[in-house]
């Protein structure tokens, strides 16, 4: 099996990353921004990996434990938001969220 350069590993992160914060940017659908929230903590969870594989120490593995642990705590928060979004407003446009009181 090749292995991944460091430059490779962060060149690809950098692009997963990327595209996460322009679709973050662009769109304003919840599941899709939620989506897009998701590759960007990937993509940091890829360069711990590729940044502690350079030095051959297991805490970028570590701490991408602590990202996907995160990742999971957004997915519930989030799609807990996308179903009172859907029963109040009828929708999951974002924009709506300025009308929310709480």
């Amino acid at each position: 099996m090749a292995a991944v350069s460091l430059n490779q590993g962060l060149i690809l992160a950098a692009i997963l990353f990327l595209i996460g914060f322009v679709g973050l940017l662009v769109r304003r659908d919840l599941i899709i921004v939620l989506a897009c929230i998701e590759i960007m903590l990937n993509a940091a969870g890829l360069a711990f990996v590729v940044a502690g594989a350079r030095w051959g120490r297991p805490d970028g593995q570590v701490m991408f434990l602590f990202v996907l642990a995160m990742a999971a705590a957004e997915v519930s928060v989030g799609l807990a938001l996308a179903i009172r979004f859907r029963r109040v407003f009828g929708g999951l446009d974002i924009d709506s969220a300025d009308r929310m009181k709480g």
